[in-house]
């Protein structure tokens, strides 16, 4: 099989794993409603607590070599925890006291054209110019979809703290997806971003940082553990290592989407023409994004160069 041959094969794999593995994160903002009583940073704590444990025995029950994290991997393991997992999700909760859901979604929505920049340049490759006018597209209909909105200068930092966490999620991943595969990635990360959490919550809730949950809070934790964790970390990674951080980015425009899909679903909203004209603008510019086929062999997807599961 030629290198062109195998390219598209990975192209194929990932380009389902990347779509579902970013809708199924948009519809953390609903299914959230249903633990919106539950200490916030004690729940996150939890979720990424049974998600390692999930992670951990999936990686035991599949063998292969278990070779132990090199100093510097533990490191960029530490970092991908506490920026793309911690910060993240710290700087959501602030941002949400200072400025609209709509405009973090917004700013997170961002995501695409940032990636599609700074991945290749991160690699020594030029940005492709119509993948980053293809994630403008994605960009611009996902901040359609998520309303704009407004607040204060510091709810936008706060999403801008949030957006830089997103970014650290994908990037600090790249180099270690070759070498510990998404399972491990994706199992250490939870780990380690676990406690973390759970002393954010405690300075800031105090003893009250965990409790019983209710029936409904247990569904949605448990949701949230499994679906949102587990299954998108291992389609997410998977497809990183395939498509590259340009390309899979683009998906993250199926974020705002997702929330609004999943908002309709649950009975709680009905979308309205701006989300469906928000809509069609991420699914054009995912599909004009797609059409780039040419991957320089320098720079070929992770999974292909070097061999990764």
């Amino acid at each position: 099989m030629n290198l062109h041959s195998s390219l598209a094969g990975a192209g194929r794999r990932g380009t389902p794993a990347a779509g579902t593995a970013m809708f199924l994160v948009g519809t953390l903002t609903a299914v959230s409603a249903t633990i919106s009583h539950y200490p916030v940073f004690g729940g996150q704590a939890v979720r990424y607590t049974v998600a390692a444990l999930i992670l951990l025995a999936v990686a035991r029950f599949r063998g292969g070599p278990a070779r132990r994290p090199t100093a510097r991997e533990w490191a960029l393991l530490a970092a991908l925890a506490g920026t793309g997992l911690v910060a993240f999700n710290v700087c959501i909760v602030a941002a949400t006291r200072d400025t609209s859901p709509a405009t973090i979604g917004t700013v997170i929505g961002t995501v695409p054209v940032v990636l599609a920049i700074v991945g290749p340049l991160l690699e020594g490759r030029r940005p492709a110019p119509s993948l980053v006018a293809s994630a403008c597209v994605v960009a611009v209909g996902a901040g359609l979809a998520s309303g704009f909105g407004g607040g204060s200068v510091r709810g936008l930092l706060l999403s801008l703290g949030a957006l830089a966490g997103e970014m650290c999620f994908s990037l600090l991943a790249v180099p270690l997806l070759p070498t510990l595969g998404p399972v491990r990635v994706s199992a250490y990360s939870a780990a380690l971003a676990a406690p973390m959490l759970l002393a954010v919550g405690l300075v800031t809730e105090g003893t009250s940082v965990l409790r019983a949950p209710t029936g409904a809070e247990f569904a949605g934790l448990a949701y949230l553990s499994v679906v949102v964790t587990v299954v998108a970390f291992l389609l997410w990674y998977g497809a990183l290592g395939r498509l590259g951080a340009d390309r899979a980015g683009l998906f993250a425009g199926m974020i705002p989407v997702s929330a609004v899909v999943t908002t309709v679903v649950l009975g709680l909203g009905r979308p309205g023409p701006a989300d469906l004209a928000g809509a069609a603008l991420v699914g054009a510019g995912v599909v004009l994004g797609l059409r780039r086929r040419v991957v320089p062999c320098d720079a070929a997807p992770i999974g292909i160069a070097r061999g990764s599961a």
